[in-house]
């Protein structure tokens, strides 16, 4: 009944040539972003959340019934103790845009913009910022494995053109109450009796401020996606739309904690068998996946290109450009989590309990399935020297394991990516599709 009134006084106002709103939507700011109630969402917490303030959920409710008005996809909220999960509620910003009268809709747009011409996908540290505070032991594998990663849906957000053979989606979820978007691909056509197989695509280093959902690792996921396999690709928090803070990989535990809590998501999307999931990674996604593999019992397998996968103090004493022997340029503005370890916890030769404690490397004996390795002898980005020493601890370790040199070649192994893609696909169609 609300949204018809709001509708009739629009249409009133129009028709006399002036737009008049009720009071309370005339005091409300225009939307900022959009919000999907999840299950145990209030709107005290989803004000807590996106406003900073738990009391300042009467004016989400003004600005959802405004945009309401004028967009049938969102919510009318007729009573604030009363939410359903799937609503689409509009988050007000601080003040309404120059020249935006108050009340204007103006939801959250998750079409990807034109950028400016994007930096070179190298991997650069994966680029941490200055951002306080820094706490090393929210590195620690155990601290990943005691943080909950709840049941929860994929919730779909907007309709892309379709691939070759699977359709396409933005698509989010949330990750320590930040919405995380994502580029999810479906398989055209009737799904297998369990839903189908899963991979969940780690992406490398882009600067944070020029990534889009949309674009780079095209051919990477439609690789993948055309062979009979959902993808989902999360955008890491603080890129593109997703909420959050771009702190970095190697810093700061955020984006594996986003691909844990992507994982939950997809474990409970309709379309997909929550029993086979694989995951892929590239540079920092190589550093993330392996991460995640040891604390995700549910990962039946991973494939990394030219990662990041060596252990701590490697990291520390051995990432240096083969050239000149010199720290990729990103460390003269970003912070520095190399000094700010060793600052506060020694060098690895006086703490090696604790570096032990923040590498995956010393976790491999619980690795939840086989991985795979493809590095190129040329990588100027991030050594092959990691890949096979890698691959050296997971025999040790008794782990099962693929390992693919591309003499030459570079950190996006420009010229065997054909081959790499085809390799990578049979893998999982071997442990993660052909799983009974």
């Amino acid at each position: 009944m609300l949204r018809q009134t709001i509708g009739l006084l629009l249409a009133i106002a129009v028709l006399m040539g002036s737009v008049v709103l009720p009071a309370p939507v005339l005091a409300q700011d225009a939307c900022a972003q959009t919000v999907t109630v999840q299950a145990g969402d209030t709107l005290s917490t989803i004000a807590g959340r996106a406003l900073g303030n738990a009391a300042a959920y009467d004016r989400i409710v003004a600005a959802t019934n405004a945009a309401a008005a004028t967009d049938s996809s969102f919510a009318t909220i007729e009573s604030a103790n009363r939410l359903a999960i799937g609503w689409k509620l509009c988050i007000p910003g601080s003040s309404a845009a120059a020249g935006t009268p108050a009340g204007t809709p103006a939801a959250r747009v998750t079409a990807t913009p034109t950028p400016a011409t994007p930096a070179p996908a190298a991997d650069n540290e994966g680029g941490l910022i200055e951002a306080d505070p820094f706490d090393g032991e929210a590195l620690t594998i155990d601290y990943l494995r005691a943080q909950t990663y709840p049941d929860q849906q994929l919730l779909i957000e907007q309709e892309l053109a379709p691939g070759a053979n699977y359709d396409r989606y933005i698509a989010s979820y949330l990750s320590e109450g930040l919405r995380i978007d994502g580029l999810l691909t479906v398989p055209q056509g009737e799904p297998p009796a369990t839903g189908w197989p899963v991979i969940i695509f780690n992406h490398g280093y882009i600067p944070p401020d020029v990534y889009r959902t949309t674009e780079r690792y095209v051919a990477y996921v439609d690789g993948f996606a055309r062979n009979g396999y959902i993808v989902y690709r999360p955008d890491y928090r603080g890129h593109a739309f997703s909420d959050g803070e771009a702190r970095g990989a190697y810093g700061y535990p955020d984006y594996t904690i986003d691909v844990l809590n992507a994982t939950a998501a997809l474990k409970n999307y309709a379309a997909a068998d929550p029993n086979r999931i694989g995951m892929w990674g590239h540079s920092m996604g190589g550093y993330i996946a392996l991460r995640s593999m040891v604390v995700d019992p549910d990962i039946k397998a991973g494939v990394i290109w030219a990662g990041v996968v060596a252990n701590y103090p490697d990291l520390l004493t051995r990432w240096r450009r083969p050239n000149n022997n010199q720290p990729p340029p990103s460390l003269s503005t970003a912070r520095r989590w190399r000094t700010q370890l060793q600052e506060q916890y020694g060098t690895p030769e006086e703490n090696p309990d604790f570096y032990a404690s923040i590498s995956a490397n010393s976790y491999l004996d619980d690795l939840s399935g086989p991985i795979q390795l493809h590095h190129g002898t040329a990588d100027t980005s991030v050594p092959y020297e990691f890949s096979t020493t890698l691959a050296d601890q997971l025999e040790a370790a008794g782990q099962p394991a693929e390992v693919f040199t591309y003499t030459g070649d570079d950190h996006n192994l420009s010229q065997g990516f054909s081959e790499a893609m085809a390799r990578s696909v049979d893998f999982f169609d071997e442990h993660v599709k052909g799983i009974d």
